[in-house]
């Protein structure tokens, strides 16, 4: 099973959607293997976002990630990366498809309520900032003869 990173993002939290959201990744089959709410700190949201340091945008990135609790996940499942990256929808909330979380909740591209790994390269990394081995907690779930072949 591959395993992604997913972070709920201060809109997303400020806004109640944690629960909507959540819900969305159980009810597609997914299994959440780790979960926690904090605070990122400036250095984690530096090492986090450390790929667009040079972009313009970088210093608004990483002050509104520190702005308010965030939600962080290790979900696993088959083609976990692709399957979050099309539950979350495009960066931009405008240009989201109706279904997607980005496309019912949200409007402004700097305000796009989730974050998916991009990769799984990416994944591997991003997990390895956020969470260590032994906050992951192994599981099958009951349901999931009925989700894969």
């Amino acid at each position: 099973m591959e395993q992604t990173f997913v972070m709920i993002k201060p809109d997303g939290v400020q806004r109640g959607l944690i629960g909507e959201i959540i819900s969305r990744i159980e009810r597609k089959g997914l299994r959440i293997v780790a979960m926690r709410m904090c605070q990122i700190t400036d250095e984690t949201a530096r090492r986090h976002y450390a790929e667009h340091v040079e972009k313009p945008f970088f210093s608004s990135l990483v002050d509104f990630i520190t702005s308010s609790p965030v939600v962080q996940m290790i979900v696993e499942g088959e083609n976990a990366v692709v399957v979050m990256r099309t539950m979350s929808g495009a960066t931009d909330p405008k240009e989201a498809l109706i279904g997607t979380i980005r496309g019912d909740f949200g409007l402004d591209v700097g305000r796009n309520l989730i974050h998916s790994a991009d990769s799984l390269e990416s994944a591997k990394r991003e997990i390895a900032i956020h969470f260590t081995e032994e906050d992951v907690v192994e599981y099958t779930k009951a349901d999931e003869t009925w989700v894969y072949e």
